[in-house]
């Protein structure tokens, strides 16, 4: 390919990625590069996540299972290949339904509150 800069990059595998508990029935795994965080989250059914804000837009796919999502007053059940986007600044929360729940989670930019707790890989 004459001329075709290569693009610096790493991948990954989410079974080589370490798992961290975050309390009973909720375990994630992160990665992260300079400007962007994925974050896969493996949920158990009946777990509900305290309503929360926080600066960063964040992008979260349901990849298994049916959860819950109230945004502000507004309340949707979402299932597998659903999207949701969140602008910063914006109140929401989950309830997992009948079934392990398996979420994707992107955020830009990256949580350096998350980073704190444990470091993982980077790019």
């Amino acid at each position: 390919m004459g001329g075709a800069a290569t693009i610096p990059h790493q991948a990954w595998n989410w079974e080589t990625i370490p798992r961290e508990s975050l309390g009973p029935g909720i375990v994630r795994q992160m990665i992260h590069g300079e400007k962007l965080m994925i974050c896969r989250l493996t949920i158990a059914p009946g777990v509900v996540t305290t309503a929360h804000q926080h600066v960063h837009e964040q992008m979260t796919i349901v990849e298994q299972g049916r959860v819950r999502f109230v945004v502000g007053e507004e309340e949707r059940v979402f299932g597998p290949g659903d999207v949701l986007l969140l602008p910063g600044g914006f109140w929401h929360g989950a309830a997992m339904l009948d079934e392990e729940v398996i979420l994707i989670d992107i955020f830009s930019p990256v949580r350096e509150d998350f980073l704190k707790a444990a470091p993982r890989p980077q790019v």
